[in-house]
């Protein structure tokens, strides 16, 4: 049986986010092979992690030429490699380094596995995104239901934020904030209102929580004085996404995380929106549901900054040779 027999790899497995993230899914019975591929260190990532006592076989690649076979027959891939933020940078700074090697990565996996899942974390996602599906259409394997934009990290602020919050405390890993839109400043919409439990702040609070959400990645690249961004927390997001896209694709029913997708919900080409997951990538889109009017004024007012970002992507890939 398919169950628990997952084959993942990593791209960019030496990494901030990619050591951690490795780690995690090293320590996953839902993991049986682990393919860590990087252009520095992998051979060494890989002996490390070869040691824990878990099933996952670990293999590391090193260079271009051992990518293809890194490649092979996975499942799913995950891809945060790329430059991290600096104090003052957006994202979008982020852009032409990081574009360039998202799409050579991409290339290499609708060459060598073009049925895997695809998971992006390489910023900016606004971008990178719209990249990964030109690529993929270039070489004729595209399927939007296999591509994501892994967002999970503002969900997981958004759960803890709230939970701070609340008044008595609330347990952080029993509270669930969709977030919405994209993955940069004030495309991260948070919808406060579908928090389950159900919790109420004073509209002053709401901005300012709403706010935080927005810029908490921002707040970690000041905390950090120019050594990077969020790379553990990213590392805990970016594994419980890739274990929620197994665990469906195992015929768990009922899995539903948000993401950064093709999307036929707003005007937007690619938005993200609470997503039921099953074998074969997304089943099924839940759409935005219903929002306050405060939510629906930040949904309006993130659609320039999405497309533009959209269009960036798109433009880049169609000159990508």
């Amino acid at each position: 049986s398919p169950q628990n027999n997952a084959k993942v790899a990593v791209l960019g497995a030496s990494g901030g986010i990619g050591q951690p993230l490795s780690l995690l899914l090293k320590n996953s019975p839902l993991v049986s092979r682990l393919t860590l591929y990087d252009i520095a260190h992998t051979p060494g990532v890989a002996a490390d992690l070869s040691h824990i006592e878990t099933r996952a076989n670990v293999k590391g690649f090193l260079g271009p030429e051992q990518l293809p076979e890194c490649l092979k027959g996975c499942d799913v891939v995950v891809i945060p490699a790329g430059v991290p933020r600096k104090p003052g940078m957006t994202r979008d700074d982020l852009f032409n380094t990081n574009a360039s090697i998202v799409a050579t990565l991409t290339t290499a996996c609708a060459k060598h596995c073009p049925e895997a899942m695809i998971c992006i974390i390489s910023n900016p996602v606004n971008s990178t995104i719209p990249i990964t599906s030109e690529v993929f259409k270039k070489h004729g394997v595209y399927n939007p239901n296999r591509i994501f934009g892994v967002t999970t990290l503002d969900i997981v602020r958004a759960n803890t934020f709230v939970a701070e919050l609340k008044v008595g405390g609330l347990d952080p890993a029993r509270v669930s904030v969709p977030v919405i839109g994209g993955h940069a400043g004030k495309t991260i919409i948070p919808l406060i209102s579908q928090c389950t439990p159900k919790v109420d702040f004073p509209q002053d609070q709401l901005e300012k929580l709403t706010g935080r959400i927005q810029e908490a990645g921002t707040e970690v690249v000041k905390a950090k004085a120019g050594a990077g961004s969020a790379t553990l927390s990213m590392a805990y997001a970016g594994a419980r996404f890739v274990f929620s896209l197994v665990d469906a694709m195992n015929g768990k029913e009922g899995v539903i995380e948000c993401s950064f997708v093709r999307s036929e919900e707003t005007e937007s080409p690619y938005f993200s929106t609470p997503l039921l997951l099953g074998k074969n990538g997304i089943e099924k889109n839940l759409g935005i549901g219903k929002i306050t009017p405060f939510e629906e004024k930040m949904v309006a007012e993130a659609m320039a900054e999405l497309k533009a970002s959209i269009k960036k992507g798109e433009d880049f890939a169609k000159n990508f040779k």
